[in-house]
């Protein structure tokens, strides 16, 4: 059957009529919408919407993940042939999801960026679906968190980074992907009490009050502790995810800005992930992802599996 479905059926992203359900064309041909869902703003109907920010003017190092979510995508076209590997339910078949392409933002003019996006959210928000953003580095998830925080009140946070991001910040005007969570604490848009930071790395003093659990602690303490660490800290609250590929270690995800060995694997990173189901997330990204430094696809193909993860997530307490 998945055989003649892919001779009979043409390019989903255009073409297709159901929002759920696996789908089987050639991976190599059409266009590359995430999972091959079908590409629209009309969110009537919807349940989840990914959408891509290829925005990288905020690093302080290598650029590149504007190109990320055309990579993610091309490498997500590998995955809707079977339901995701451990999960005992196929999200694709129970959530109607739709790609509604990238925000779009004219690139010389950076100090309007951040109001774009969390107006591109908010609207997405507005129409009754939860969101999976493709980044773009990672000063994106703050305007992201502005808008589900107009919505939601202060947000519990679960990050995934080598980095802490909460470095001190104090210019409202500056755009840096190391300070976003610096800045979500000081408006009140995460409450740091119900946030935690996950494959930490690189120093930082002072977390502000967020829990962190570094890549250290993470490898001796094993995946069942750190998750109920993590369950400890956010309780009963609806909950972002937010994923900076950055989080695996380089020899698993080397096309990314800011790399640091010591990392996670992924196998380790998809336990804890796997491991969250149950948890009431309201929405997700994963970013960081920059094509140029890897000739080999494997970070967007990481990336491609982290926001199926976000999706699965997202679905488990709505089946």
């Amino acid at each position: 059957m998945a055989l003649e479905d892919a001779k009979n059926q043409v390019d989903q992203a255009f073409t297709r009529q159901d929002p759920r359900g696996l789908s089987f064309e050639n991976a190599f041909g059409g266009a590359t919408s995430f999972l091959r869902r079908r590409y629209t703003k009309d969110l009537a109907g919807y349940d989840l919407a990914v959408t891509g920010i290829p925005f990288d003017q905020g690093v302080t190092h290598r650029p590149g993940t504007r190109f990320g979510p055309r990579a993610i995508r091309e490498a997500s076209a590998l995955q809707p042939y079977d339901p995701p590997y451990g999960w005992g339910y196929d999200p694709l078949s129970t959530l109607a999801i739709a790609d509604a392409g990238d925000m779009a933002f004219d690139y010389a003019n950076t100090r309007e960026v951040p109001q774009r996006i969390e107006a591109h959210i908010g609207g997405l928000l507005d129409q009754g679906v939860g969101t999976v953003t493709l980044g773009g580095d990672h000063f994106i998830t703050l305007p992201i968190l502005r808008a589900y925080a107009k919505r939601h009140g202060p947000i519990a946070l679960i990050q995934f980074d080598a980095h802490s991001d909460s470095w001190v910040d104090d210019d409202p005007d500056r755009i840096d992907h190391g300070t976003f969570l610096y800045k979500a604490i000081r408006e009140g848009v995460v409450d740091p009490a119900a946030s935690v930071s996950v494959g930490i790395r690189t120093d930082n003093p002072d977390t502000m009050g967020v829990t962190i659990l570094d890549a250290r602690s993470v490898h001796r303490a094993g995946i069942e502790e750190t998750l109920n660490r993590i369950r400890e800290v956010i309780g009963a609250r609806p909950v972002y995810l937010t994923f900076d590929i950055d989080a695996l270690d380089p020899a698993f995800a080397p096309g990314t800005g800011t790399p640091v060995w010591g990392g996670l694997a992924s196998w380790q990173a998809a336990a804890l992930l796997r491991g969250l189901a149950g948890i009431p997330l309201l929405g997700g990204d994963v970013v960081e992802v920059s094509p140029p430094y890897d000739t080999t696809g494997a970070t967007a193909i990481a990336g491609a599996h982290v926001a199926t993860e976000l999706i699965c997530l997202y679905g488990w307490t709505r089946r």
